[in-house]
């Protein structure tokens, strides 16, 4: 665009050289008047954003000056105003020039970095399509490999799996245990129990205490009440407790007897699916496996048919002049085209090899029965051997464990003879002594209970236990061991005296 606009320009006005002096056609021709000079500027301020310096020498002005002198003065202008003119147009259009140069050069440095940035462009646009196709091969790739793994049998168990509790069932649980979900609650010492029946009468009495001002004096008043009125809170404490260790028992053995459930019915479905799973392994690779067929060498072959025998013959004869697919079709329009007489020798021979198959088919299938048959005898053989081992394994088995029977009834029978009636039994420790009075106790009680819930109860009691009251079951185990001791120096010496007399 700015080529084109200085080319223009450059044609429109041409640079005077040489004027004639008397000739005033034609410096009204070469001297351009205030509307050309106006249309130039508007095509310099399109072209070139930048407006020019300001130069005190302004064309419009010239021009208006020199029409206004020639006016006036004609005959002075005719000598002086030419030159002038001349002068002060050039420098101007010097100007304009350098300008749009300038222009033109921003331009191409403009046009340079364009063309660069394009060529970037194009070579992102080639990266991308490359990998756009290098995508499209690996998804063709995957998609194939999907196909070929969805034609294979997946693997199904028939069989029902086993309901595991989840986490949230257990979290659950969890909350409900501390929101006090269970069916019972721990029970209340006997204090509490009091505290609770003391408690509005306090309040009666003290109607501006706080909680911390009754609850001490509900634990002073405790401390002056006597053991008659105490022990209804204790009994009710204590039944409230056996009720409590009974449920808590009774859940933990329900929670032992399931999880023995849960592992020996995970060890069944484990043992079952291994079992499927090598069931489809084994027939995965059959199907996978595509095997031909073995033939046996001994099985006779099948004849072959009159046409098939009539063009054996011909085809030794043809093959030296045509293609096999011209013999074949030569052969078979002989064939049509033969008489009854013609092919009676080739149905002869086709009969005679039929017959003569069928004979070596028999004697084929009678090999294949006997051998069959002998296997079977085989096999029956091995069964009856393989019984014969597990019977003798059996026995042996059942020997050696009669044999450690007798051999523990002996040793035991042994221990009888040997041991001594005289000699002292070992005293019991203070948790037997306690757990044989308890266990009389919670017998009387309760009538009907377990064995498992009796000693639950009892080792709860044993914990339970504080120190003074351990202390007394210690101290009668210690006199039993100190009995214990004594009784046994006894026995030891009197076993001593008699191993001396002769």
């Amino acid at each position: 665009m700015a080529d084109t606009a200085i080319a223009s320009l450059i044609n429109v006005e041409p640079v005077p050289t040489k004027k004639p002096r008397n000739n005033r056609k034609a410096l009204k021709q070469k001297n351009p008047s205030t509307n050309e000079v106006n249309i130039m500027a508007q095509k310099l301020s399109e072209i070139s954003p930048v407006p020019p310096p300001p130069s005190d020498t302004d064309p419009l002005k010239e021009n208006h000056e020199s029409l206004s002198q020639s006016r006036s003065s004609p005959k002075k202008s005719k000598a002086k105003a030419p030159k002038a003119k001349q002068t002060k147009q050039t420098s101007s259009f010097e100007k304009d020039m350098q300008e749009m140069q300038e222009m033109l050069q921003k331009l191409r440095i403009e046009k340079e970095k364009t063309e660069e940035l394009l060529k970037e462009k194009d070579e992102m646009l080639k990266a991308k399509e490359e990998e756009l196709v290098t995508k499209g091969r690996e998804q063709e790739k995957l998609q194939m490999e999907f196909k070929k793994l969805q034609k294979l049998k997946e693997f199904k168990p028939n069989m029902i799996l086993p309901l595991v509790q989840s986490s949230q069932d257990d979290q659950d649980k969890k909350k409900k245990k501390k929101k006090g979900g269970l069916e019972k609650k721990r029970p209340s010492p006997p204090y509490i129990l009091w505290c609770k029946d003391q408690w509005n009468e306090v309040k009666k009495e003290n109607p501006d205490a706080e909680f911390k001002e009754i609850s001490n004096i509900l634990g002073a008043k405790w401390k002056s009440v006597s053991a008659e009125e105490k022990k209804p809170y204790e009994e009710k404490y204590q039944a409230e407790k056996e009720a409590y260790l009974q449920l808590i028992a009774n859940e933990k053995r329900e929670g032992e007897a399931m999880k023995l459930f849960e592992e020996e019915h995970k060890q069944k479905t484990a043992m079952e699916l291994l079992e499927q799973y090598i069931q489809f392994k084994q027939e995965a690779e059959k199907e996978n496996k595509k095997t031909k067929k073995e033939k046996d060498p001994l099985k006779p072959k099948q004849p072959i048919s009159a046409f098939f025998l009539f063009s054996n013959e011909r085809r030794a004869a043809l093959l030296s002049e045509k293609n096999v697919l011209e013999v074949a079709k030569i052969a078979g329009e002989e064939w049509k085209n033969m008489t009854e007489e013609e092919r009676r020798p080739y149905e002869e021979m086709a009969k005679k090899n039929k017959e003569k198959y069928l004979q070596e088919m028999e004697a084929y299938k009678q090999k294949k029965d006997e051998e069959a048959m002998n296997l079977k005898k085989e096999e029956e053989e091995m069964l009856k051997l393989q019984k014969q081992e597990a019977l003798q394994l059996l026995k042996k088995k059942e020997k050696t464990e009669n044999i450690i029977k007798k051999t523990k009834e002996k040793r035991q029978k042994k221990k009888q003879q040997n041991a001594d009636p005289n000699k002292p039994k070992r005293p019991a420790s203070s948790f037997l002594l306690f757990n044989k009075e308890a266990r009389k106790c919670l017998m009387q009680e309760r009538p009907g209970i377990t064995n498992s819930t009796l000693n639950a109860l009892i080792s709860v009691k044993w914990k339970e236990l504080s120190e003074e009251e351990r202390q007394i079951w210690n101290v009668k185990a210690a006199e039993a061991m100190e009995v214990y001791k004594k009784e046994m120096e006894e026995y030891n010496k009197s076993a001593a005296s008699s191993d001396d007399k002769p």
